[in-house]
């Protein structure tokens, strides 16, 4: 495989995989209705995390970082 082609396929799979870790991040948050404290006080509510989907967001946050830094460092050697 060429060197070119190379930087555009790792360049291409950092930005698929930084798209992956905010589709993660946004699909690990769910909203959850907490129960008042005292019973005069109203309901409010709070954000909820998944945790596969956090470690999922991690992984291709950081598979992102390396192919883009990898792929930066290749282009800039030739």
């Amino acid at each position: 495989m060429s060197r070119r082609r190379r930087v555009a396929v790792e360049l291409v799979l950092a930005i698929v995989a930084a798209a992956g870790a905010v589709w993660s991040w946004f699909a690990a948050q769910s909203v959850v209705t907490v129960a008042p404290v005292l019973e005069s006080e109203p309901q409010t509510t709070s954000v909820a995390y998944y945790p596969p989907m956090l470690v999922l967001m991690l992984l291709l946050a950081t598979v992102a970082g390396v192919l883009a830094v990898d792929g930066i460092a290749r282009l800039r050697r030739r």
